[in-house]
């Protein structure tokens, strides 16, 4: 009997080990961002309303390039011929689809949240924090029935969450999760004890939000100053301009690239280690 346990023992270590080392796989990071994409990405937990007025924003910004993109082609075609505006014209585009890759996704899933009753989700208190990589965004973990599940919420709905161990019912969003009211159930025994907020984390905040800005700006200044200068031929002139947007955009991408895995070090440093 006990050889017969342990050959049983083994086979179900074998079938288990492949499904752990799978979670790494690429497969499982790429349906991890469509599922963030899913859910509103940078936009996600923050209220419809404001999610709205978002978008109605970035429109503007959008018509506003598309105005640019026109005048381009008209004033750098007077001077230096249609392969030179064009490739000045290139460069506003980007804003344009950095808009719609982070922008859209929420604004749809707010549109459907003012037309869709909020749930209820009711659980266990596992933490709570006034911060979180999101702007303007506090945290909370909660203990369902389906596991252990994260809102990110409004500070001024944390203050009268405990230290301890209670149960809470939240007001949720469907889309978008926000999180529209936090109740307590039970007795707070604990006061919540907000340690200090360190640096690293309103630079964190800051660094989604800046780097789509500064990598629109260098695309737009080094494609449309260098498509000003005089170069000959014009074919030559063209590229060279859309090579300078190019090159500075990837700079400044590798260049934020870098400070958020640096940042990032730094919160997980700031971690206690059990």
């Amino acid at each position: 009997m006990g050889k017969k346990q342990v050959r049983q023992v083994r086979q179900q270590i074998r079938k288990v080990q492949p499904k752990a080392a799978g979670s790494n796989a690429p497969g499982a990071t790429r349906k991890q961002r469509e599922r963030y994409v899913q859910s509103g990405g940078m936009l996600q937990g923050y209220a419809p309303g404001y999610v709205i007025r978002v978008g109605y924003f970035s429109l503007a910004v959008a018509v506003l390039c598309v105005v640019m993109i026109a005048l381009t082609l008209v004033l750098i075609h007077q001077i230096y011929g249609w392969p030179d505006a064009v490739a000045a014209a290139l460069a506003w585009i980007l804003p344009i689809a950095l808009l719609a890759s982070f922008v859209a996704p929420g604004f749809r899933l707010a549109l459907r949240d003012r037309r869709t009753e909020p749930k209820l989700v009711q659980g266990q208190l596992v933490g709570a924090s006034s911060v979180s990589t999101s702007m303007g965004l506090g945290m909370m973990m909660v203990q369902t029935r389906g596991g252990v599940e994260q809102y990110l919420v409004p500070p001024a709905r944390l203050k009268q969450v405990p230290g301890n161990q209670v149960n809470v019912v939240l007001t949720v969003t469907p889309n978008l999760k926000h999180v529209m009211s936090v109740g307590v159930m039970g007795q707070r025994m604990v006061g919540r004890v907000e340690p200090p907020v360190p640096a690293v984390m309103r630079r964190l905040q800051l660094l989604p939000v800046l780097t789509p800005l500064a990598l629109a700006l260098a695309a737009i200044l080094g494609d449309d100053v260098v498509a000003l200068l005089p170069i000959e031929p014009s074919a030559l002139h063209a590229v060279l301009a859309v090579l300078a947007g190019t090159a500075l955009g990837a700079a400044v991408y590798g260049v934020s690239f870098l400070l958020q895995r640096r940042m990032m070090e730094e919160v997980q440093a700031l971690v206690p280690k059990t």
